[in-house]
């Protein structure tokens, strides 16, 4: 079986809580579809299915998208770590010229096509580690990347350089623990139902963040 079929015949079409224009692929259960993904590859210690979840650092960066288009509108624009996709759909429906959504999961990648599918709107979805690459993108996004140190001051590293370089730089994040503290401005917050399946909360109070150089 391909990531796609596992896709299909794992997930349900629902909208997130956030953004309920849009409509993703999803799994109600974490550990369920997170066994089947191992019993799939026929592998262990495989990564968390993050793709089958909206997260509450892309749902709230992406309803800020949805409502603030000029954003994106005519841009290009990269949704790093895009996970299911959602943020890189919410900068196609708010008008980008061209979006990139990039993963190091192939599964994730299959699953941004899927949902850029239902949503009717065209993201290019690749398997790339983008740190450290500029493409020359006018914006770009990323929700929920602070879970790990080592990975938090690689990425943000990166993202303060193309801050640097004039590009516009947003991301989504629900307080994680390694979220910098300095170079950043917070634009928006939200609260973001979520399910203790994901979190140790309910509701989770989350911001969108202005990376600066």
């Amino acid at each position: 079986m391909n990531p796609r079929d596992f896709i299909l015949e794992n997930t349900e079409l629902l909208s997130p809580p956030h953004t309920p224009e849009l409509k993703l692929h999803l799994a109600s259960e974490l550990v369920p579809i997170w066994q089947k993904t191992e019993e799939e590859l026929a592998a262990q210690g495989v990564p968390p299915p993050f793709w089958a979840f909206a997260w509450a650092g892309g749902q709230a960066l992406s309803r800020y998208v949805l409502d603030h288009p000029e954003t994106v509108r005519g841009k290009r624009v990269l949704d790093f770590a895009s996970g299911s996709g959602l943020s890189a759909i919410a900068a196609a429906k708010s008008g980008a010229s061209h979006v990139l959504a990039t993963e190091i999961d192939a599964f994730a990648v299959a699953a941004i096509g899927l949902n850029a599918q239902v949503n009717q709107v065209e993201v290019t979805a690749e398997l790339l580690d983008a740190v450290g690459t500029d493409q020359g993108w006018d914006t770009v996004i990323a929700g929920d990347i602070c879970y790990e140190r080592e990975m938090s001051a690689r990425v943000f590293a990166w993202l303060r350089g193309l801050a640097g370089r004039g590009a516009l730089v947003l991301i989504g994040d629900p307080g994680r623990n390694y979220l910098p503290s300095s170079h950043l401005v917070e634009i928006a917050v939200y609260d973001v139902a979520t399910t203790r399946e994901l979190e140790d909360r309910e509701v989770r109070r989350t911001k969108v963040w202005h990376v600066m150089a």
